[in-house]
């Protein structure tokens, strides 16, 4: 008996003598309670895992010197060094945050996760963290590619980054980075128009956040007539030193952030950011496909520093440098005069930005940025095809006054100036002189305001914004003045409906202004967008939108006698001056449903399908047709799962009904076979797109390092998939004509992996 009480008050003293650890665990990016993560005292047998509400415990701890690690797939590792005295008992915080986002201590707020930043769009989807990574691919790891996946996009090009949206290609589609308007930033092959494929030039890991306005835009975004992609690049942390190395089949790559500066209390002034990238993706097409012209390497290497000059002043400043190029000379035997034997590319990017806010009502925010782009490409004797630069300098301004929390007044002003020169040639032998096919040399200067207000009532459910912008440029000597407007209302407060309504302006190129085949009298291209939606929220995680739009154009550029075709019953051969003109006009109309859960745990993605129908009709030709990038159904199915703490899965299946192959076309027999010049133009479709990926990332957390696994199969059912690459000749007499198509990815696994610490 004594033997047992001795026990008994030996277990109560041991007990007394230790203590324990409990807190909660909450996403950086809305404050979402995440469950399912591993927590465990470094070097210790002490671990568990957070409940549904984000809570864990740990008891029986004896007293001494530990580290917290907190950690999940997907996630920043999060460390925290404490000493437990006996008997005691500590409460934590913990904060994570996803890889691709700046490792933060503090929670965004965020009532609903699908509004956008300034919710002053009325239809915009916002796409960021392990989403935006999964979707991205291993094999490319970029982030347009996830883009393509949402709904109202199309791409059935697997080599594109590049897509269309309700019918418009890519270049009616403003890409905007940190504020600032691009033009091309891909790896490509500029000036070359037989090969197809291009890769984002920046880094997705230092992507922030990434927004899709479809359409009816707010009136800050410039000089695009169809949609605008907002991407925000990510500070570097400002808590601490970070390492990544990553290494696949197709690319490599090593990243390092950490604070810059201290204050008084320790926390940092600022933060650098530095992220160095090569491609080993021709190695992987050289040897799935035989067409050489496919393999081109690329390398890039991004920078970005932010510092805080006061508690008012803030300065950031970020550089990028990317470079692509072609070498085809193994195969030099079997090209031909004109063909393209090497090529390069060369993109540059800075922007210097500031941000100031004198008092708690007044926002003020410049950006002065230059970019660069250089390509050349030549033949096999070697003889110069194709060259060019592009340059622009930019600064722009903003300002946002507070009249109240639910009334801002904003306004803005740029400045551009462009410089352009490019030619392309051809040859008939590789001793004579060139014959230029299309050359062009100018600077010009674009100049544009805005002002919007918005204002919100009845506690948040009536919203309106409301505003103009005023464009000009000095080669064609035309302004333009584009309105806009949107409204929402919230009939419940699960139910809300949308409208919006603008007009858009897009100016010719320089390229086309100034060249041979064009004029200084080419008017602006415009749009006006109409859409209405309503979105019905399905919990606090989810939400069914149905949407409807129209956007009409008008003075689109076209050159109505640029390709072959049957006219009045005889061959029409195009004259080697096809000129452009604003001769077309047509509509695209449509619908989209979209059902969507946004989550932290367990399962996120979402269910879309989409009908579009864009026609255009030229007034030289006189005659209608599809557009080029017509898809009449999509649908897009994404899921992800984070089976256990160290596990998520993720899938993406799409199908796209056929686009028409450009061009009139006749076929006969099956795809890729045999072609005739037809009378019609885009009457001749692709078979539909199919494709269906899978992913799985796989983590393992260590004291001081965190080592992640990447494995995917896309186009897991091979399905056949075909992309037009050129129109190559036709033959006067009998009408043939001669096309490249390609088939698109097979079967193709990669995998990859990522060290952090």
């Amino acid at each position: 008996m004594r033997t047992l009480v001795l026990a008994l008050l030996l277990l109560r003293f041991a007990a007394a003598q230790t203590g324990g650890i409990h807190g909660s665990v909450v996403d950086a990016r809305g404050g979402e309670a995440l469950a399912n993560i591993q927590i465990q005292l470094a070097g210790t047998a002490y671990r568990t895992t957070s409940d549904g509400g984000g809570h864990f415990s740990l008891a029986g701890i004896a007293p001494g010197d530990y580290t917290l690690n907190v950690s999940t797939v997907g996630y920043h590792m999060e460390k925290h060094a404490f000493h437990l005295d006996a008997g005691e008992t500590k409460e934590f915080s913990i904060v994570l945050t996803p890889d691709t986002l700046r490792q933060t201590e503090t929670v965004e707020a965020k009532a609903d996760p699908f509004e956008t930043a300034r919710g002053d769009s009325p239809d915009a989807i916002t796409l960021a963290g392990n989403d935006a990574k999964n979707l991205g691919s291993v094999l490319a790891d970029d982030p347009l590619r996830a883009v393509q996946s949402l709904p109202g996009i199309t791409s059935n090009n697997d080599f594109e980054a590049r897509f269309s949206l309700r019918g418009a290609d890519f270049s009616r589609i403003g890409l905007y980075l940190d504020g600032i308007l691009l033009h091309e930033p891909f790896h490509m092959l500029q000036g070359e128009g037989t090969t197809t494929g291009s890769a984002s030039a920046f880094n997705g890991d230092m992507v922030e956040e990434m927004e899709m306005h479809e359409g009816a835009f707010p009136v800050r975004f410039e000089d695009r007539d169809a949609g605008v992609l907002d991407v925000e690049t990510r500070d570097g942390s400002r808590d601490s030193t970070i390492f990544r190395a990553a290494a696949s089949a197709s690319n490599a790559g090593f990243m390092a952030e950490g604070p810059l500066g201290r204050r008084a209390k320790g926390k940092a002034k600022g933060s650098w950011l530095v992220a160095v990238r090569k491609s080993y993706l021709q190695y992987i097409l050289a040897r799935t496909f035989p067409d050489a012209s496919l393999v081109f390497g690329l390398e890039d290497v991004q920078a970005r520093l932010a510092y805080d000059l006061s508690a008012k002043n803030t300065l950031t400043f970020s550089v990028l440098e990317s470079y692509s190029n072609l070498d085809r000379s193994s195969d030099k035997q079997n090209l031909g005069i004109n063909s393209v034997m090497e090529a390069g590319y060369h993109y540059t990017l800075t922007n210097l930005g500031w941000r100031y806010t004198p008092t708690t009502k007044l926002l003020i925010v410049n950006h002065a940025a230059w970019m660069r782009e250089k390509y050349n490409d030549s033949s096999p004797t070697p003889l110069p095809l194709a060259g060019g630069y592009y340059g622009e300098w930019v600064w722009n301004s903003t300002a946002t006054w507070m009249w109240s929390e639910q009334a801002p007044l904003e306004a803005g002003f740029s400045v551009r100036r462009i410089r352009n020169q490019d030619f392309s040639d051809t040859y008939n032998t590789a001793a004579g002189a060139p014959r230029v096919l299309d050359h062009a040399d100018g600077t010009a200067i674009r100049l544009g305001g805005y002002l919007q207000q918005s204002w919100s009532g009845w506690s948040g459910r009536l919203k309106f914004t409301a505003g103009a912008r005023w464009d000009d440029q000095s080669i064609d000597l035309v302004s333009t003045v584009s309105p806009a407007a949107s409204a929402s209302l919230g009939l419940t407060k699960t139910t809300r409906l949308q409208f919006g309504w603008g007009e858009y302006a897009q100016y010719p190129e320089i390229s086309v202004l100034l060249s041979p085949l064009g004029n200084r009298a080419l008017l602006p291209e415009r749009s006006i967008h109409a859409i209405a939606a309503v979105d019905q929220k399905l919990g606090g995680r989810s939400r069914l939108r149905a949407e409807f739009y129209n956007r009409a154009d008008r003075d689109m550029l076209f050159q109505p006698f640029y390709d072959p075709r049957i006219l009045n019953g005889k061959i029409f051969t195009p004259p080697s001056n096809p000129l452009w003109y604003n001769s077309m006009r047509g509509y695209s109309r449509g619908a989209e449903i979209f059902l969507q859960r946004s989550s932290a745990n367990r399962f996120t993605g979402w269910v879309s399908y989409a009908y579009g129908h864009t026609m255009y009709g030229d007034s030289i030709s006189v005659q209608r047709f599809p557009s080029d990038y017509d898809q009449r159904h999509s649908v897009s199915v994404y899921g992800g799962y984070r089976l256990r703490p160290t596990v998520n899965l993720s899938m993406h299946v799409s199908y796209g009904s056929g686009m028409p192959i450009p061009g009139y076309l006749r076929q006969v027999g099956a795809v890729g076979t045999t072609y005739f010049l037809a009378s019609g133009r885009d009457q001749t479709r692709f078979p539909s797109y199919g494709r269906a990926d899978f992913r799985v990332n796989k983590a393992w957390m260590h004291a001081k390092w965190k080592l992640t696994l990447y494995g995917e199969v896309i186009n897991i059912t091979d399905r056949s998939n075909y992309v037009f690459e050129s129109f190559d000749s036709f033959n006067s007499k009998t009408g043939q004509a001669y096309i490249t198509i390609d088939k698109t990815f097979p079967v193709l696994p990669s995998a990859g992996t990522v060290v952090e610490w």
